[in-house]
Order: C-alpha cells, then sequence, then structure tokens
C-alpha cells in the first residue's frame, strides 16, 4: 500500500507536529513512537498517564426493534445481560467457531454500537452484514465519523476528572457514561487494552483534536504510539487479533473462554462449532513463555519446538520494559500448556531455550 491511499486519522497532523514516527498500520498511517521513545511512553502508562490515538479502530451502529436479538445472533458474548451503559468483551465467530474479530459491545437506551479492530472493518462489516436475514434493524458503519483517544494509567482518573463534570471515579470497569469531556461530547468507557485502569473517549472526528490538547501535554498526560501499545498489551496478556488470535483460532484455545456463552437461550454463529470443542475438550492453548537465554527474542512468526518438534509459530513477542525480559505467546497442546513447561524458539536458524510461564505477565490493574 503505497503513502498516497493510506488514510489518516483526525489527529494526523498533531502527531507529526510532535515528531511522531508514523508507520502503516491497518491501512492507516498511524504514529508508532514519539520522541521520547517507547520504553519512556511505556513506563508513563504503567506509572502515570499516557492517550493513545485509536480512531483508526471501526465502530458499527446498531438500531431498530431487533437489535438486541441481532447482536445476540452475531456475537458469542450474551448482549442480555448487558444494562444500558454496560459494555462487553465479545468474538464474531466464523462457522467454525474461529475468529472473524474480538470486539467491544456497547448498550446504550435506544442503540448498541461494536468497536472492531481496524485491519478487519470491512471484513466485520460484510460478515455481520449477511447475517442480517430478516432482522428488523439498521447498521451504519460509523467508523471515519468517530475519533478514539484511550486514557490510560494510574493517573487517568485523575486527569479526566479534571476535565469533565461527569462523575469519572464512579464509572465502573465496562461501564460508561455520556456527557461533555473539555467541551466535547464523548461517551467515556472504563475499558482499555493496557492492563492499567483508564478509560476510552469516543467523540466526534472534529472534536479529536480539541480532546487530545486538553488531554496531552506538560503535567497532563504523555502521547503514546502503537509500539508502546503492543508492549503494554503482550504484557498484560490481552490477544492481538492477527496474532494470538485469527480464524484459525477458537476462543476456548484463546484462553476466552469467558466470551463464550453456550446456553445464551439464542442460537449464534460457531455455537454448534465450540459445543463440540468443549465436549471433545480442547486440543490446544495459547501459553504466555519468557526466553530463557540473554539476548535472544522470540519475535512473531518465528517457529516454536516441543520436545523437537515444531508445535506453532511464536504469535506475539518482543522485549517489553515492565517486565524487562523478551517475552512471547504461542500455542501448545493442551496437556503441555502449563507454567515450566520447556519449549525452544528458532531464531534465524538457531533454536534458543524458553519456558511457559503464567499469564499475564504483569498483574492487571483495572479498577472493578
Amino acid at each position: 500500500m503505497t503513502t498516497e491511499t493510506l488514510k489518516r486519522t483526525p489527529l494526523h497532523d498533531v502527531h507529526v507536529a510532535l515528531g511522531a514516527k508514523m508507520v502503516p498500520f491497518a491501512g492507516f498511517e498511524m504514529p508508532v513512537t514519539y520522541p521520547s521513545g517507547i520504553n519512556a511512553e511505556h513506563k508513563a502508562v504503567r506509572e502515570s498517564v499516557g492517550v493513545f490515538d485509536v480512531s483508526h479502530m471501526g465502530e458499527f451502529e446498531i438500531t431498530g426493534p431487533d437489535r438486541n436479538a441481532f447482536v445476540q445472533r452475531v456475537t458469542c458474548n450474551d448482549v442480555s445481560v448487558l444494562k444500558p451503559g454496560q459494555a462487553q468483551y465479545s468474538g464474531i465467530l466464523t462457522k467454525e467457531g474461529t475468529f472473524v474479530d474480538d470486539c467491544l459491545v456497547y448498550r446504550f437506551e435506544d442503540k448498541l454500537m461494536m468497536v472492531v479492530n481496524a485491519s478487519n472493518i470491512q471484513k466485520d462489516w460484510d460478515t455481520i452484514v449477511a447475517q442480517k436475514g430478516g432482522a428488523n434493524v439498521r447498521l451504519r458503519d460509523i467508523s471515519d465519523e468517530t475519533a478514539l483517544l484511550a486514557v490510560q494509567g494510574p493517573k487517568a482518573e485523575a486527569l479526566l476528572a479534571q476535565l469533565t463534570s461527569l462523575g469519572i471515579a464512579m464509572i465502573p470497569y465496562y461501564h460508561f457514561a455520556q456527557g461533555k469531556v473539555a467541551g466535547a461530547q464523548c461517551f467515556v468507557s472504563r475499558t482499555g487494552y493496557t492492563g492499567e485502569d483508564g478509560f476510552e473517549l469516543y467523540c466526534r472526528a472534529a472534536d479529536a483534536e480539541k480532546l487530545w490538547h486538553a488531554l496531552v501535554g506538560a503535567g497532563r498526560a504523555e502521547p503514546v504510539g502503537l509500539g508502546a501499545r503492543d508492549t503494554l498489551r503482550l504484557e498484560a496478556g490481552l490477544p492481538l487479533y492477527g496474532n494470538d488470535i485469527d480464524d484459525t483460532t477458537t476462543p476456548y484455545e484463546a484462553g476466552l473462554a469467558f466470551i463464550v456463552k453456550l446456553d445464551k437461550g439464542s442460537p449464534f454463529t460457531g455455537q454448534e462449532a465450540l459445543k463440540r470443542q468443549k465436549l471433545e475438550g480442547v486440543k490446544r492453548r495459547l501459553v504466555g513463555f519468557k526466553m530463557s537465554e540473554p539476548k535472544s527474542v522470540a519475535r512473531h512468526g518465528y517457529p516454536v519446538f516441543l520436545d523437537g518438534t515444531q508445535v506453532d509459530i511464536v504469535r506475539s513477542g518482543t522485549v517489553t520494559p515492565t517486565v524487562n525480559a523478551a517475552i512471547g505467546t504461542t500455542y501448545l497442546p493442551s496437556e503441555r500448556a502449563k507454567p515450566g513447561t520447556k519449549i525452544e524458539v528458532d531464531i534465524r536458524g538457531k533454536r534458543a531455550a524458553a519456558e511457559v510461564v503464567k499469564l499475564p505477565f504483569v498483574p492487571h490493574r483495572t479498577k472493578r
């Protein structure tokens, strides 16, 4: 993809002005890091507060009388337990029970919103539309008109509290409230992708810049790019579509059984396959591992060996600042998918030792 065809978020000029290194990502030109560097950005989120521009994410709005029943059918979690003002993590699955994508579902008084990965917007949209049938729903792809800023870290609550009359401290985990933040109409959800406490702010694309400048700056939040977003989510053991989960992996294999509600009282795509897998037993599971040898770094795609036989590839892998070690994820046969199992990673033709460790690598500090 040439730079001419890459999309830009409403904050593109802000990133460039800040000296961000821009890279192609999921069809967008995105900031991978700012001049302070990935380690400093990562540390800001773990110790203070950082802000990410994640406006490239996709948002679908579902209205109409059948909206809840429809989203119940196209996702694997149970939408019926959501009250207005609540969100849930879920999956859009294939008939085989594998991931089309992972997503968030937000329930409002009069609509639902699904938030999907940027690289999958078109595929997800097509998958959902194909299941519409006779359902009395209206689907709108509102991705381009919606901006999204993630404010993450132990000081996120204090920062936001100064900018809004919403009772930020009163918003529970996976709940959201609507109102003005720094004069911009938003809805603010206590969610994130870092393992830290924090919020995600959805606003109109036109308001993104005003919101960014209210949040980011000296004495406020550090800007954080995609590089630190990846090291933070990997440490927190949070899956990335295209790495840890994809259309060859099921929620059960990925350790995401909690998003599958087989008995939610309405059939959903992938349900039969997952019932079967649960009955027959899951053959492989996603594990975290730590490299045992200094200076050996496991990267996405490197072959992984167990007892001399290749069993998978490295799904996610890098050196992360908080763990301060080379870590990664891979799939292992279920009976061996436990802490202490020794594996090897082929790093450019040389096999390096690694050991399975418990996920997440860094404990979550989200407000429950």
